[in-house]
Protein backbone atom coordinates (compact mmCIF):
# COMPACT_ATOMS: atom_id res chain seq x y z
CA UNK A 1 0.00 0.00 0.00
CA UNK A 2 1.21 3.48 -0.87
CA UNK A 3 1.99 5.19 2.46
CA UNK A 4 2.72 8.61 0.94
CA UNK A 5 -0.84 10.01 0.97
CA UNK A 6 -1.41 8.63 4.46
CA UNK A 7 1.73 10.26 5.84
CA UNK A 8 0.86 13.47 4.01
CA UNK A 9 -2.52 13.75 5.72
CA UNK A 10 -1.15 12.79 9.14
CA UNK A 11 1.67 15.31 8.76
CA UNK A 12 -0.75 18.12 7.89
CA UNK A 13 -3.03 17.11 10.75
CA UNK A 14 -0.17 17.23 13.27
CA UNK A 15 0.88 20.64 11.94
CA UNK A 16 -2.64 22.02 12.23
CA UNK A 17 -3.04 20.73 15.76
CA UNK A 18 0.34 22.22 16.69
CA UNK A 19 -0.76 25.59 15.32
CA UNK A 20 -4.07 25.50 17.22
CA UNK A 21 -2.10 25.06 20.44
CA UNK A 22 -1.15 28.72 20.10
CA UNK A 23 -4.55 29.59 21.61
CA UNK A 24 -3.94 27.84 24.97
CA UNK A 25 -0.33 29.08 24.89
CA UNK A 26 -1.56 32.69 24.72
CA UNK A 27 -4.06 32.05 27.52
CA UNK A 28 -1.32 30.60 29.69
CA UNK A 29 1.07 33.44 28.83
CA UNK A 30 -1.33 36.26 29.75
CA UNK A 31 -2.46 34.48 32.92
CA UNK A 32 1.11 33.52 33.88
CA UNK A 33 0.07 29.87 34.01
CA UNK A 34 2.35 27.07 35.13
CA UNK A 35 1.48 25.14 31.96
CA UNK A 36 3.15 27.55 29.50
CA UNK A 37 6.39 25.62 28.90
CA UNK A 38 4.59 22.30 28.50
CA UNK A 39 2.15 23.79 26.00
CA UNK A 40 4.97 25.35 23.96
CA UNK A 41 6.82 22.02 23.92
CA UNK A 42 3.67 20.24 22.75
CA UNK A 43 3.14 22.72 19.92
CA UNK A 44 6.77 22.52 18.82
CA UNK A 45 6.75 18.70 18.80
CA UNK A 46 3.61 18.59 16.62
CA UNK A 47 4.88 21.18 14.12
CA UNK A 48 8.48 19.88 13.96
CA UNK A 49 7.24 16.34 13.27
CA UNK A 50 4.19 17.22 11.21
CA UNK A 51 5.35 19.92 8.81
CA UNK A 52 8.29 18.02 7.22
CA UNK A 53 6.12 14.92 7.04
CA UNK A 54 3.46 16.86 5.14
CA UNK A 55 5.87 18.86 2.97
CA UNK A 56 7.95 15.92 1.71
CA UNK A 57 5.01 13.63 0.95
CA UNK A 58 2.95 15.91 -1.30
CA UNK A 59 1.01 14.08 -3.98
CA UNK A 60 -1.56 14.79 -6.70
CA UNK A 61 -3.36 11.47 -6.92
CA UNK A 62 -6.85 11.09 -5.47
CA UNK A 63 -7.50 8.58 -2.73
CA UNK A 64 -9.05 5.15 -3.03
CA UNK A 65 -11.23 3.43 -0.44
CA UNK A 66 -8.38 1.39 0.98
CA UNK A 67 -6.23 4.42 1.73
CA UNK A 68 -9.30 6.32 2.93
CA UNK A 69 -10.00 3.77 5.67
CA UNK A 70 -6.41 3.99 6.88
CA UNK A 71 -6.39 7.78 6.91
CA UNK A 72 -9.62 8.06 8.91
CA UNK A 73 -8.55 5.65 11.64
CA UNK A 74 -4.94 6.79 11.87
CA UNK A 75 -5.98 10.46 11.86
CA UNK A 76 -8.00 9.94 15.01
CA UNK A 77 -5.24 8.01 16.72
CA UNK A 78 -2.76 10.71 15.72
CA UNK A 79 -5.09 13.44 16.97
CA UNK A 80 -5.48 11.63 20.29
CA UNK A 81 -1.71 11.27 20.63
CA UNK A 82 -1.12 14.95 19.80
CA UNK A 83 -3.94 15.96 22.11
CA UNK A 84 -2.37 14.06 25.00
CA UNK A 85 0.93 16.00 24.82
CA UNK A 86 -0.34 19.16 26.59
CA UNK A 87 -1.71 17.02 29.43
CA UNK A 88 1.48 14.99 29.74
CA UNK A 89 4.19 17.59 29.11
CA UNK A 90 2.62 20.19 31.41
CA UNK A 91 2.52 17.65 34.23
CA UNK A 92 -1.25 18.07 34.61
CA UNK A 93 -1.60 14.33 33.95
CA UNK A 94 1.88 12.84 34.54
CA UNK A 95 0.90 9.30 33.53
CA UNK A 96 0.89 8.87 29.73
CA UNK A 97 -1.84 6.20 29.77
CA UNK A 98 -4.11 8.59 31.63
CA UNK A 99 -3.14 11.50 29.37
CA UNK A 100 -3.92 9.45 26.23
CA UNK A 101 -7.21 8.23 27.74
CA UNK A 102 -8.24 11.82 28.49
CA UNK A 103 -7.25 12.93 24.99
CA UNK A 104 -8.97 10.05 23.20
CA UNK A 105 -12.05 10.74 25.27
CA UNK A 106 -11.79 14.36 24.14
CA UNK A 107 -11.31 13.95 20.38
CA UNK A 108 -13.99 11.24 20.24
CA UNK A 109 -16.28 13.54 22.27
CA UNK A 110 -16.86 10.80 24.83
CA UNK A 111 -16.30 12.89 27.94
CA UNK A 112 -15.01 10.08 30.16
CA UNK A 113 -12.31 11.48 32.42
CA UNK A 114 -9.66 10.39 34.88
CA UNK A 115 -9.97 13.80 36.55
CA UNK A 116 -12.45 15.01 39.13
CA UNK A 117 -11.62 13.00 42.22
CA UNK A 118 -9.09 14.99 44.30
CA UNK A 119 -8.25 11.96 46.44
CA UNK A 120 -6.58 10.25 43.48
CA UNK A 121 -4.78 13.30 42.11
CA UNK A 122 -1.92 14.45 44.30
CA UNK A 123 -0.76 16.98 41.71
CA UNK A 124 -4.31 18.36 41.36
CA UNK A 125 -5.67 18.71 44.91
CA UNK A 126 -8.98 20.18 43.67
CA UNK A 127 -9.41 17.89 40.69
CA UNK A 128 -10.49 19.50 37.41
CA UNK A 129 -10.66 22.93 39.00
CA UNK A 130 -6.92 22.76 39.75
CA UNK A 131 -6.01 22.48 36.07
CA UNK A 132 -4.25 25.56 34.62
CA UNK A 133 -6.46 27.62 32.29
CA UNK A 134 -4.41 26.80 29.20
CA UNK A 135 -4.83 23.05 29.73
CA UNK A 136 -8.52 23.49 30.59
CA UNK A 137 -9.06 25.36 27.33
CA UNK A 138 -7.20 22.71 25.33
CA UNK A 139 -9.26 19.99 27.01
CA UNK A 140 -12.43 21.67 25.76
CA UNK A 141 -11.03 22.62 22.36
CA UNK A 142 -10.10 19.07 21.34
CA UNK A 143 -13.72 18.06 21.91
CA UNK A 144 -14.93 20.94 19.77
CA UNK A 145 -12.64 19.95 16.89
CA UNK A 146 -13.57 16.29 17.31
CA UNK A 147 -17.28 17.07 17.27
CA UNK A 148 -17.74 17.64 13.57
CA UNK A 149 -14.83 15.44 12.80
CA UNK A 150 -11.13 15.80 12.18
CA UNK A 151 -11.56 14.73 8.57
CA UNK A 152 -14.49 17.05 7.78
CA UNK A 153 -12.50 19.87 9.39
CA UNK A 154 -9.51 18.89 7.32
CA UNK A 155 -11.50 18.84 4.07
CA UNK A 156 -12.88 22.29 4.82
CA UNK A 157 -9.42 23.80 5.22
CA UNK A 158 -7.02 21.97 2.93
CA UNK A 159 -7.98 20.59 -0.49
CA UNK A 160 -5.27 17.93 -0.42
CA UNK A 161 -7.65 14.97 -0.47
CA UNK A 162 -8.93 15.58 -3.99
CA UNK A 163 -11.90 13.56 -5.20
CA UNK A 164 -11.02 10.78 -2.78
CA UNK A 165 -12.27 12.98 0.03
CA UNK A 166 -15.83 11.76 -0.53
CA UNK A 167 -14.87 8.36 0.89
CA UNK A 168 -13.52 10.02 4.03
CA UNK A 169 -16.65 12.16 4.36
CA UNK A 170 -18.92 9.12 4.21
CA UNK A 171 -16.81 7.35 6.82
CA UNK A 172 -16.59 10.36 9.10
CA UNK A 173 -20.13 11.78 9.16
CA UNK A 174 -22.00 9.71 11.77
CA UNK A 175 -25.18 7.90 10.77
CA UNK A 176 -26.32 5.41 8.14
CA UNK A 177 -26.61 8.07 5.40
CA UNK A 178 -24.16 10.92 4.78
CA UNK A 179 -26.08 13.77 3.14
CA UNK A 180 -24.28 16.21 0.87
CA UNK A 181 -25.65 19.73 1.22
CA UNK A 182 -23.63 21.11 -1.69
CA UNK A 183 -22.55 19.44 -4.95
CA UNK A 184 -18.90 19.93 -4.02
CA UNK A 185 -17.69 18.02 -0.98
CA UNK A 186 -15.47 20.82 0.25
CA UNK A 187 -18.40 23.23 0.13
CA UNK A 188 -20.47 20.76 2.15
CA UNK A 189 -17.81 20.57 4.85
CA UNK A 190 -17.59 24.36 4.96
CA UNK A 191 -21.35 24.74 5.32
CA UNK A 192 -21.42 22.21 8.15
CA UNK A 193 -18.67 24.09 9.95
CA UNK A 194 -20.36 27.46 9.47
CA UNK A 195 -23.50 26.09 11.15
CA UNK A 196 -21.42 24.42 13.86
CA UNK A 197 -19.35 27.53 14.61
CA UNK A 198 -22.39 29.83 14.57
CA UNK A 199 -24.28 27.69 17.08
CA UNK A 200 -21.21 27.47 19.30
CA UNK A 201 -20.77 31.24 19.29
CA UNK A 202 -24.46 31.78 20.05
CA UNK A 203 -24.29 29.44 23.03
CA UNK A 204 -21.17 31.17 24.42
CA UNK A 205 -22.94 34.54 24.21
CA UNK A 206 -26.11 33.25 25.88
CA UNK A 207 -24.23 31.49 28.70
CA UNK A 208 -22.23 34.64 29.39
CA UNK A 209 -25.39 36.77 29.48
CA UNK A 210 -26.95 34.20 31.83
CA UNK A 211 -24.18 34.80 34.36
CA UNK A 212 -21.66 32.05 33.66
CA UNK A 213 -18.03 33.33 33.76
CA UNK A 214 -16.78 34.05 30.23
CA UNK A 215 -13.99 31.46 30.31
CA UNK A 216 -16.42 28.79 31.52
CA UNK A 217 -18.90 29.88 28.82
CA UNK A 218 -16.29 29.37 26.11
CA UNK A 219 -15.25 25.96 27.45
CA UNK A 220 -18.86 24.76 27.81
CA UNK A 221 -19.73 26.12 24.38
CA UNK A 222 -16.83 24.09 22.99
CA UNK A 223 -18.04 20.93 24.73
CA UNK A 224 -21.82 21.15 24.29
CA UNK A 225 -22.11 21.38 20.51
CA UNK A 226 -19.82 18.37 19.96
CA UNK A 227 -21.84 16.53 22.66
CA UNK A 228 -18.56 16.03 24.49
CA UNK A 229 -19.31 16.91 28.10
CA UNK A 230 -15.93 17.97 29.50
CA UNK A 231 -16.66 20.65 32.10
CA UNK A 232 -14.45 23.12 33.95
CA UNK A 233 -16.06 22.05 37.23
CA UNK A 234 -15.80 18.84 39.25
CA UNK A 235 -19.60 18.86 39.68
CA UNK A 236 -20.14 19.50 35.96
CA UNK A 237 -23.24 21.64 35.27
CA UNK A 238 -24.50 20.85 38.77
CA UNK A 239 -21.96 23.41 39.99
CA UNK A 240 -24.10 26.22 38.53
CA UNK A 241 -27.25 27.07 40.47
CA UNK A 242 -28.83 29.17 37.70
CA UNK A 243 -31.79 27.40 36.08
CA UNK A 244 -31.36 29.63 33.04
CA UNK A 245 -27.85 28.23 32.48
CA UNK A 246 -29.26 24.69 32.71
CA UNK A 247 -32.00 25.45 30.18
CA UNK A 248 -29.55 27.06 27.75
CA UNK A 249 -27.36 23.96 27.86
CA UNK A 250 -30.45 21.74 27.50
CA UNK A 251 -31.47 23.66 24.38
CA UNK A 252 -28.06 23.32 22.77
CA UNK A 253 -27.71 19.65 23.72
CA UNK A 254 -31.02 19.08 21.92
CA UNK A 255 -29.79 21.07 18.91
CA UNK A 256 -26.50 19.14 18.84
CA UNK A 257 -28.42 15.87 18.75
CA UNK A 258 -30.14 16.87 15.49
CA UNK A 259 -28.84 16.09 12.00
CA UNK A 260 -26.81 19.18 11.04
CA UNK A 261 -28.12 19.13 7.49
CA UNK A 262 -31.55 19.94 8.92
CA UNK A 263 -30.11 22.99 10.69
CA UNK A 264 -28.57 24.15 7.43
CA UNK A 265 -31.84 23.68 5.53
CA UNK A 266 -33.75 25.61 8.19
CA UNK A 267 -31.23 28.47 8.19
CA UNK A 268 -31.35 28.72 4.38
CA UNK A 269 -35.13 29.04 4.22
CA UNK A 270 -36.64 25.58 4.67
CA UNK A 271 -38.12 26.36 8.09
CA UNK A 272 -40.20 23.17 8.14
CA UNK A 273 -37.21 20.90 7.53
CA UNK A 274 -37.12 19.65 11.11
CA UNK A 275 -40.84 18.96 11.48
CA UNK A 276 -41.01 17.14 8.14
CA UNK A 277 -38.15 14.83 9.09
CA UNK A 278 -39.38 11.50 10.47
CA UNK A 279 -36.24 10.79 12.50
CA UNK A 280 -36.44 14.24 14.13
CA UNK A 281 -40.01 13.60 15.27
CA UNK A 282 -38.96 10.27 16.79
CA UNK A 283 -35.98 11.96 18.47
CA UNK A 284 -38.21 14.65 20.02
CA UNK A 285 -40.69 12.00 21.18
CA UNK A 286 -37.94 9.93 22.85
CA UNK A 287 -36.72 13.04 24.71
CA UNK A 288 -40.27 13.83 25.81
CA UNK A 289 -41.13 10.27 26.84
CA UNK A 290 -37.90 9.58 28.74
CA UNK A 291 -38.17 12.92 30.57
CA UNK A 292 -41.76 12.25 31.65
CA UNK A 293 -41.02 8.67 32.75
CA UNK A 294 -37.96 9.66 34.78
CA UNK A 295 -39.74 12.69 36.25
CA UNK A 296 -42.68 10.65 37.57
CA UNK A 297 -40.37 7.85 38.70
CA UNK A 298 -37.99 10.00 40.77
CA UNK A 299 -40.80 12.24 42.02
CA UNK A 300 -42.97 9.36 43.20
CA UNK A 301 -40.35 8.28 45.74
CA UNK A 302 -41.05 11.22 48.04
CA UNK A 303 -44.17 12.54 46.27
CA UNK A 304 -42.24 15.68 45.27
CA UNK A 305 -43.46 16.64 41.80
CA UNK A 306 -41.29 19.74 41.65
CA UNK A 307 -39.82 21.84 38.86
CA UNK A 308 -36.34 20.90 40.10
CA UNK A 309 -37.06 17.21 39.52
CA UNK A 310 -38.45 17.98 36.06
CA UNK A 311 -35.36 20.01 35.17
CA UNK A 312 -33.02 17.22 36.30
CA UNK A 313 -35.07 14.62 34.41
CA UNK A 314 -34.98 16.63 31.19
CA UNK A 315 -31.31 17.49 31.58
CA UNK A 316 -30.08 13.94 32.24
CA UNK A 317 -32.31 12.40 29.56
CA UNK A 318 -30.81 14.69 26.93
CA UNK A 319 -27.26 14.49 28.31
CA UNK A 320 -27.25 10.68 28.10
CA UNK A 321 -29.28 10.32 24.88
CA UNK A 322 -27.07 12.75 22.97
CA UNK A 323 -23.90 11.41 24.60
CA UNK A 324 -23.01 14.85 25.95
CA UNK A 325 -22.40 13.37 29.39
CA UNK A 326 -22.89 16.49 31.49
CA UNK A 327 -24.41 15.85 34.90
CA UNK A 328 -26.72 18.01 36.98
CA UNK A 329 -27.63 15.31 39.50
CA UNK A 330 -26.29 12.05 40.88
CA UNK A 331 -28.59 9.75 38.93
CA UNK A 332 -27.20 6.72 40.76
CA UNK A 333 -29.38 7.80 43.69
CA UNK A 334 -32.47 7.60 41.47
CA UNK A 335 -34.77 4.53 41.39
CA UNK A 336 -33.54 1.57 39.37
CA UNK A 337 -36.14 2.15 36.65
CA UNK A 338 -34.67 5.58 35.86
CA UNK A 339 -31.12 4.20 35.87
CA UNK A 340 -32.16 1.37 33.56
CA UNK A 341 -33.82 3.84 31.20
CA UNK A 342 -30.65 5.96 31.08
CA UNK A 343 -28.65 2.84 30.20
CA UNK A 344 -31.02 2.19 27.28
CA UNK A 345 -30.62 5.81 26.13
CA UNK A 346 -26.84 5.27 26.04
CA UNK A 347 -27.36 2.66 23.33
CA UNK A 348 -29.90 4.68 21.33
CA UNK A 349 -27.98 7.92 20.74
CA UNK A 350 -29.54 10.88 18.93
CA UNK A 351 -30.01 11.50 15.19
CA UNK A 352 -27.76 10.34 12.38
CA UNK A 353 -25.69 13.23 11.05
CA UNK A 354 -25.45 14.78 14.51
CA UNK A 355 -22.40 14.91 16.77
CA UNK A 356 -23.91 12.39 19.20
CA UNK A 357 -22.78 8.84 19.86
CA UNK A 358 -24.72 5.60 20.25
CA UNK A 359 -26.32 3.51 17.53
CA UNK A 360 -28.35 6.51 16.24
CA UNK A 361 -32.13 6.72 16.11
CA UNK A 362 -32.16 6.25 12.31
CA UNK A 363 -30.62 2.81 12.73
CA UNK A 364 -33.04 1.86 15.50
CA UNK A 365 -35.97 2.89 13.30
CA UNK A 366 -34.48 0.93 10.41
CA UNK A 367 -34.03 -2.19 12.54
CA UNK A 368 -37.66 -2.04 13.73
CA UNK A 369 -39.01 -1.42 10.23
CA UNK A 370 -36.81 -4.19 8.83
CA UNK A 371 -38.20 -6.65 11.36
CA UNK A 372 -41.78 -5.58 10.60
CA UNK A 373 -41.16 -5.83 6.84
CA UNK A 374 -39.71 -9.33 7.16
CA UNK A 375 -42.83 -10.36 9.07
CA UNK A 376 -45.03 -9.01 6.28
CA UNK A 377 -42.90 -10.74 3.66
CA UNK A 378 -43.46 -14.06 5.42
CA UNK A 379 -47.19 -13.53 4.98
CA UNK A 380 -46.86 -12.23 1.40
CA UNK A 381 -43.87 -14.08 -0.04
CA UNK A 382 -44.14 -12.62 -3.55
CA UNK A 383 -44.83 -9.04 -2.52
CA UNK A 384 -42.21 -6.34 -3.07
CA UNK A 385 -42.28 -4.34 0.14
CA UNK A 386 -39.75 -1.50 0.35
CA UNK A 387 -38.47 -0.20 3.67
CA UNK A 388 -39.07 3.51 4.19
CA UNK A 389 -38.05 6.10 6.75
CA UNK A 390 -40.48 8.94 6.18
CA UNK A 391 -40.71 9.29 2.41
CA UNK A 392 -37.21 7.96 1.76
CA UNK A 393 -36.92 4.42 0.45
CA UNK A 394 -33.96 2.70 2.09
CA UNK A 395 -31.81 0.54 -0.18
CA UNK A 396 -30.98 -3.07 0.67
CA UNK A 397 -27.32 -2.07 0.93
CA UNK A 398 -28.04 0.36 3.78
CA UNK A 399 -30.26 -2.23 5.50
CA UNK A 400 -27.46 -4.82 5.35
CA UNK A 401 -24.97 -2.24 6.58
CA UNK A 402 -27.24 -1.36 9.50
CA UNK A 403 -27.79 -4.99 10.47
CA UNK A 404 -24.06 -5.65 10.34
CA UNK A 405 -23.28 -2.52 12.32
CA UNK A 406 -25.81 -3.42 15.02
CA UNK A 407 -24.46 -6.95 15.37
CA UNK A 408 -20.87 -5.76 15.71
CA UNK A 409 -21.90 -2.93 18.07
CA UNK A 410 -23.63 -5.31 20.49
CA UNK A 411 -20.80 -7.84 20.16
CA UNK A 412 -18.17 -5.23 21.04
CA UNK A 413 -20.27 -4.16 24.02
CA UNK A 414 -20.59 -7.75 25.31
CA UNK A 415 -16.89 -8.55 24.83
CA UNK A 416 -15.78 -5.25 26.41
CA UNK A 417 -18.02 -5.63 29.47
CA UNK A 418 -16.77 -9.19 29.91
CA UNK A 419 -13.14 -8.07 29.59
CA UNK A 420 -13.65 -5.26 32.12
CA UNK A 421 -15.05 -7.73 34.64
CA UNK A 422 -11.67 -9.47 34.45
CA UNK A 423 -10.27 -6.45 36.34
CA UNK A 424 -12.58 -7.29 39.25
CA UNK A 425 -15.23 -4.73 38.33
CA UNK A 426 -18.78 -5.44 39.43
CA UNK A 427 -21.47 -6.07 36.82
CA UNK A 428 -22.93 -2.55 37.02
CA UNK A 429 -19.53 -0.89 36.56
CA UNK A 430 -18.39 -3.16 33.72
CA UNK A 431 -21.65 -2.96 31.76
CA UNK A 432 -21.96 0.79 32.30
CA UNK A 433 -18.36 1.56 31.28
CA UNK A 434 -18.61 -0.60 28.14
CA UNK A 435 -21.92 0.98 27.06
CA UNK A 436 -20.62 4.48 27.83
CA UNK A 437 -17.37 4.03 25.88
CA UNK A 438 -18.82 2.50 22.72
CA UNK A 439 -21.69 5.02 22.86
CA UNK A 440 -19.30 7.98 23.45
CA UNK A 441 -21.30 9.06 26.50
CA UNK A 442 -18.74 9.57 29.31
CA UNK A 443 -20.18 8.97 32.78
CA UNK A 444 -21.57 5.51 33.44
CA UNK A 445 -22.65 3.59 36.55
CA UNK A 446 -21.06 1.96 39.58
CA UNK A 447 -17.41 2.90 39.98
CA UNK A 448 -17.69 5.25 36.99
CA UNK A 449 -20.89 7.08 37.84
CA UNK A 450 -21.62 10.83 37.62
CA UNK A 451 -19.70 11.63 40.82
CA UNK A 452 -16.76 9.31 40.02
CA UNK A 453 -14.13 9.03 37.28
CA UNK A 454 -12.00 6.43 35.51
CA UNK A 455 -8.74 7.07 37.38
CA UNK A 456 -9.03 3.84 39.37
CA UNK A 457 -9.48 1.62 36.30
CA UNK A 458 -6.59 -0.72 35.47
CA UNK A 459 -4.29 0.73 32.75
CA UNK A 460 -5.17 -2.11 30.38
CA UNK A 461 -8.82 -1.29 30.91
CA UNK A 462 -8.15 2.34 29.98
CA UNK A 463 -6.51 1.30 26.70
CA UNK A 464 -9.43 -1.03 26.00
CA UNK A 465 -11.98 1.73 26.58
CA UNK A 466 -9.89 4.12 24.47
CA UNK A 467 -10.19 1.65 21.61
CA UNK A 468 -13.95 1.38 22.18
CA UNK A 469 -14.25 5.18 22.08
CA UNK A 470 -12.51 5.16 18.70
CA UNK A 471 -14.82 2.40 17.43
CA UNK A 472 -17.89 4.30 18.56
CA UNK A 473 -16.82 7.65 17.12
CA UNK A 474 -15.88 6.20 13.73
CA UNK A 475 -18.99 4.03 13.59
CA UNK A 476 -17.00 0.78 13.91
CA UNK A 477 -16.55 -0.18 10.23
CA UNK A 478 -13.74 2.30 9.51
CA UNK A 479 -11.66 0.65 12.24
CA UNK A 480 -12.79 -2.98 11.79
CA UNK A 481 -11.96 -2.93 8.06
CA UNK A 482 -8.43 -1.79 8.87
CA UNK A 483 -8.02 -4.73 11.28
CA UNK A 484 -9.35 -7.35 8.85
CA UNK A 485 -7.05 -9.77 7.06
CA UNK A 486 -8.70 -8.98 3.70
CA UNK A 487 -7.59 -5.34 3.96
CA UNK A 488 -3.91 -6.26 3.95
CA UNK A 489 -4.02 -8.69 1.02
Amino acid sequence: MNMKPILNVLGALLTLLGITMIAPILISYFLAGSDLIGLVKSSVVCIVVGFPLWFFTKHKKSLNNKIGFAIVTLSWITAAFAGSLPFYLTGAIPNFTDAFFESMSGVTTTGATILGNPATLINLPNGIESLPRGVLFWRSFIQWVGGMGIIVFYIAILPVLGSGGIQLFKLEVPGPVADKIKPRLRETAKMLWIVYCSLTLLQIILLTLAGMPFFDSVCHGFTTMPTGGFSTQNESIGAYSSELIHYIIIAFMFIAGVNFTLHYKAITGNVKAHIKDYEFRVYAFIVFLSTILIFFNISSVNSEYTHDNFLKSLFQSLAILTGTGYTSANYELWPFFSQHLLLILMFLGAMGGSTSGGMKIARIILLIKSAMTETRRMLHARAIIPIKIGKRIISDEIVRNTLGFSLIYISVFIITSLALSFFNLDLQSAVGAAASAIGNVGPAFGDFGPTDNYSTLHPTGKWLLSFCMLLGRLEIFAVIVLLSAAYWK
